[in-house]
């Protein structure tokens, strides 16, 4: 039996990452029996819903196969290392302490709006009552699709069916959906550099990537169409880690290379909240939602921990999602599913999102300030979205070099170059370049490395 301390909050999360570890790590085998819902529950102290949501999760990413009247079964997941370069990296430097971490997205736990949350976790207890304990269908509430289509419409300009709507517990997840969706037979386009869980998943999931270079237009759009993929995962208002904006010839080019071959393009709208000054950009979607996955979450907007995202499907996808996820329950409560319908439906989102872009709006302005002071040759990369800038430093020798004088001052950095997710032939394009994701900074922060306080 397996056993498992499960002392987090979130229980079906440490369950799913505690049994998805024993996979990858060979302490499950393939065609291993995993035991049944009811006696893991027993055993562990849980609820049988915990169970089955992580069983669930680990599903629909292909760690586990289920046989009707058998139960479920350890999958060929093939072999995986159990870190890419840069989680291992992360994981060494946990223990570490900085004054200033460049690096995290987390915003600060101030800004999340606890007493609204409260409220209408509260408001949503006494309505629903014993509804709240139901099974969630497969693609997620109807309330909160409907409240997502209602809020993609008024901020991003999408008419979108809530129908096509499908609620997820995070990126990682819904991106285990789409490889069960389109296949493992055809590989995957991915920007390069990239945010390094996405070929990451991908991989996890049996999908082959290609990676694709990415340059000031974006991601290079003749390598895609030459690539042979069945789906493109890209970021085109802001893409993350260079902070690239899309242009509208591309992005038009992209969606006819889509059309022409059946393929897909899965648009990562990570951070469109965060459009800090003008207006935000056309979703690819927009153009073309024939062949348009869009994907976005809550984890910067709220709390990652939520552990909630959603796409929209094409109807065609969502025909196929339904085929294959019918008989499975949505992997996330249904009671934060209420519950966030309530806040989209009622403004207290928007005006949260409003809060969020005024404190970042001052962050910026103080972080360009100690930028602009720095004694040293720089040049500043970015396009007033989201909440990372680029900051070109020809005058040191080496990104190590760079990382090495942050450290010195207690700040913790990353460049361009950690996060090539694959082999570049023009990698030498992105040295001497620092990511400085601010999602995380307090301005009292940067005032405390800057006077030495906050060594």
């Amino acid at each position: 039996m397996l056993t498992y301390e499960l002392s987090e909050k979130n229980k079906y999360y440490a369950l799913y990452r505690a049994i998805r570890g024993d996979i990858l790590s060979g302490n499950l085998k393939h065609g291993d029996k995993l035991p049944s819902k009811r006696g893991l529950a027993e055993h562990l102290g849980v609820s049988v819903i915990t169970v089955q949501t992580a069983y669930e999760q680990l599903l629909a990413e292909g760690y586990i196969e289920s046989e009707q009247r058998r139960g479920y079964f350890v999958a060929q997941v093939g072999e995986v290392k159990s870190a890419s370069p840069v989680f291992a990296a992360e994981e060494e430097e946990q223990g570490k302490k900085y004054a200033l971490d460049l690096c995290s997205g987390r915003a600060p736990a101030r800004l999340f709006p606890f007493s609204v949350w409260a409220k209408l976790m509260r408001e949503t207890l006494s309505e629903e009552g014993e509804h709240l304990l139901e099974r969630v269908p497969c693609d997620g509430d109807y309330s909160l699709k409907t409240a997502i289509a209602s809020y993609l419409y008024r901020f991003r300009g999408l008419t979108v069916d809530p129908r096509h709507v499908v609620i997820g517990a995070g990126a990682e997840y819904l991106y285990g959906v789409i490889v069960q969706l389109l296949g493992r037979d055809k590989p995957y386009a991915v920007e390069n550099p990239a945010y390094g869980r996405v070929p990451h998943t991908y991989a996890l999931n049996g999908a082959k990537c290609v990676f694709v270079p990415v340059d000031e237009r974006g991601v290079n759009v003749e390598e895609v169409e030459n690539s042979g993929a069945c789906a493109l995962h890209v970021s085109p208002s802001h893409q993350y880690p260079t902070g690239v904006v899309m242009p509208a010839a591309n992005r038009s080019r992209l969606i006819g290379w889509a059309e022409r071959t059946g393929a897909y393009i899965i648009e990562d709208d990570y951070d469109s909240e965060f459009r800090l000054f003008g207006k935000p950009l056309q979703t690819m979607a927009g153009l073309n939602g024939g062949r348009v996955i869009y994907l976005n979450t809550f984890s910067k907007t709220l709390a990652p921990s939520m552990r909630l995202g959603y796409m929209v499907l094409p109807p065609e996808l969502y025909a196929r999602y339904r085929e294959i996820y019918q008989n499975s329950a949505n992997v996330v409560p249904l009671f934060e599913q209420k519950a966030l319908a309530k806040m989209l439906d009622g403004g207290y989102f928007e005006r949260h999102v409003n809060r969020l872009k005024n404190h970042y709006r001052g962050v910026r302005a103080a972080l360009l300030e100690r930028i602009a002071e720095l004694p040293v040759e720089k040049q500043v990369i970015e396009t007033g979205g989201g909440l990372h800038i680029t900051l070109h430093l020809p005058g040191f020798a080496s990104d190590a070099a760079i990382k090495s004088a942050a450290e010195e001052r207690g700040i913790k950095i990353k460049c361009l170059s950690d996060y090539l997710a694959g082999p570049c032939a023009n990698a030498a394009e992105y040295a001497r370049v620092a990511v400085v994701n601010y999602s995380s900074v307090e301005i009292a922060d940067l005032n405390a490395v800057e006077t030495g306080r906050g060594k």
